[in-house]
């Protein structure tokens, strides 16, 4: 924790707490130093016929100075420490990106002619467009790159607008910034040597400023509803950055509470940082293998740094995500072998897109209608399947990177044999195809798995052992499709449960069936994140969890105070209960207990 605040405590009836979401598990004690954010009021009007081409005109010239604050913003990079540069080079790229966007750029210049509006108002009208494709988006890696559409819009108004960007060089040491939205560029600015921390009204924890504040180590709190209408600069201010927690005029209880908590996570860091070259085994030498869930290459360093022995999920959808075109095959080759190198010789299993429902790729958008139900629509491998040629293109990508190491091929949302048949049957088509190509090329088809997120698969793995070598039981789905819950849904999130007996009877299926056909099976759900599971996992036999780099060291830690036995007896237990409420009580005590 860093304490950076002096000033004296307030009267314990001044404190006041606020919750938001927790995006960096820093914790600061600062001063408030409230920033404005945003642009005002944008000016909206009609201009004349003859005056079309000038506010044209406008829009060019501001979209060149935002590309070429771009290319400054670029060079400033260098002065960065690696992570974070690598952060804003990825984020700046993508805006730059936008900034040629024929969508956007296109987009401006037609709404000016047609609806005889100025360019201040065509750029906010174009955002907005594009925007609303991204407001029914339940993935929250993609409702995040909403923030960017609009940081590129703020961008291009700033420029119309002659609006600079928040300067942080005077505000004073120690500060914690507390403001209405951050986007990254303003958060790259920052320097963690001076800010001790900041809060937003706005932004979610996928958010780039999340990423931002994640790999510069900064104490944030975003999404914090209407604290601007509470808080004054000057006032002490607690971050607690891992619970989502605010608190506004500390006492001098709290004080202490969070001085104690720093000192026992400065102890846990310490702890955890020495399981990294260590192994996952348990008191009675049960061996787990302890994977990383990534989307990117950035990840890389963070899941080999916390100890991963391989990526038991690498989602390739985000290859065909927030741009105009689609990835071609070169392109989709050459990312997957920077992370098959990147790893280092550890295994990489790339799933295959999971597109479709509520991910579709702007360049299939006007092909499929949209779905009343897109969870139950077409996705995943019956995209894959259905448009065949797309999938051909990536297949062929990652049968070309098996050269680079040891790889698996993933099909997410298996529901039936005959699907894995047809897929196989399209990969060996495309390593036939592949070695006409170029003889010279030696190509081995890597292991195929299926991913059990829907009940369906889980209620016949017997029969889908027979077709795959592998499987991955994706926990997230599989809970959603089995009680009907979407937990994007705030009116039923708080009724998903993994815990609840029909999920757990489908996990112990699954894992009975891949014991039957001595087949490997992995769980790449939340679940396997979260240390409080692990006991249960490990009872029912799981030897391989998949998660998300950040949350290994602590999951490693649980699974090494672990006897097998009796977790084992624990699981079988739990099995027995129909009670989910008994479920979680009896999963909590034999966690008290160890």
């Amino acid at each position: 924790m860093r304490n950076n605040h002096q000033n004296s405590v307030m009267e314990p009836d001044d404190e006041q707490r606020f919750d938001g979401i927790g995006v960096s598990g820093e914790i600061t004690v600062g001063t408030v130093h409230i920033i404005q954010s945003g642009l005002g009021q944008v000016p909206e009007y009609t201009v004349p016929s003859d005056e079309i081409p000038k506010e044209q005109r406008r829009v060019s010239k501001a979209i060149s100075k935002a590309q070429q604050q771009i290319t400054r913003l670029k060079v400033k990079t260098n002065t960065l420490n690696d992570t974070t540069a690598d952060e804003l080079r990825l984020l700046l790229d993508a805006h730059a990106a936008m900034l040629t966007s024929k969508r956007m750029v296109t987009g401006m210049q037609t709404i000016i002619a047609e609806q005889k509006i100025n360019a201040e108002a065509a750029v906010q009208a174009t955002v907005h467009e594009i925007a609303k494709g991204f407001t029914k988006v339940k993935d929250p890696y993609l409702s995040a790159r909403l923030q960017d559409i609009k940081d590129v819009g703020s961008r291009i108004l700033r420029q119309l607008m002659q609006t600079p960007y928040q300067a942080f060089s005077l505000i004073p040491q120690g500060s914690v910034l507390v403001t209405e939205e951050l986007s990254p560029a303003d958060t790259a600015l920052i320097d963690p040597r001076k800010i001790a921390g900041f809060v937003t009204q706005q932004g979610g924890s996928e958010s780039h400023t999340a990423i931002m504040a994640r790999s510069m180590n900064l104490p944030a709190v975003l999404g914090v509803y209407n604290l601007l209408n509470s808080v004054k600069s000057g006032q002490a201010i607690v971050v607690d950055g891992e619970l989502g927690r605010v608190i506004l005029n500390p006492n001098s209880v709290t004080l202490n509470e969070y001085s104690r908590k720093t000192e026992a996570r400065r102890r846990l860091n310490r702890q955890l940082a020495r399981l990294r070259s260590l192994p996952a085994v348990t008191q009675d030498k049960t061996r787990v293998s302890m994977q990383a869930n990534i989307e990117l290459a950035r990840d890389i360093e963070g899941a080999l740094n916390a100890g991963a022995e391989g990526i038991g999920l690498l989602r390739t959808e985000f290859m065909f995500l927030n741009r105009n075109t689609l990835p071609n095959e070169e392109e989709q080759y050459n990312l997957l072998k920077t992370i098959i190198k990147g790893m280092q010789g550890r295994p990489v299993t790339i799933r295959t897109f999971d597109l479709g429902g509520d991910k579709l790729p702007t360049a299939l958008d006007s092909k499929y209608a949209a779905s009343a139900n897109p969870m139950l629509g077409l996705r995943a491998v019956r995209l894959s399947i259905k448009e065949q040629k797309l999938f051909e293109v990536q297949l062929t990508a990652i049968l070309r990177a098996t050269a680079h190491g040891p790889i698996q091929i993933l099909l997410p949302m298996i529901s039936s044999v005959q699907q894995i048949r047809q897929v196989k049957h399209i990969i060996k088509r495309m390593t036939m195809r592949l070695k006409k190509r170029d003889p010279a090329l030696k190509i081995t088809i890597p292991p195929i798995g299926a991913m059990i997120e829907v009940p369906g698969a889980a209620l016949i793995a017997d029969s889908l052992a027979h077709e795959v070598d592998f499987f991955a039981i994706g926990t997230n789905d599989l809970t959603m499709y089995t009680l009907a819950i979407d937990r994007g849904d705030e009116q039923v999130a708080n009724l998903f449960n993994p815990l609840h007996p029909a999920v757990l009877r489908l996990i112990q299926i699954t894992l009975e069936a891949a014991r039957r056909n001595n087949k490997p099976v992995s769980v790449c759900g939340e679940i396997a994140g979260d240390p409080r599971f692990a006991p249960l996992l490990i009872g029912l036999g799981v030897r391989d969890f998949s998660m998300a780099w950040q949350s290994i060291p602590r999951v490693k830690q649980r699974i090494r105070a672990l006897t097998t036995g009796p977790a084992t007896r624990r699981a079988l237990a739990i099995l027995d209960q129909t009670d989910e409420d008994k479920v979680a009580v009896l999963l909590d005590d034999f966690n008290e207990d160890l």
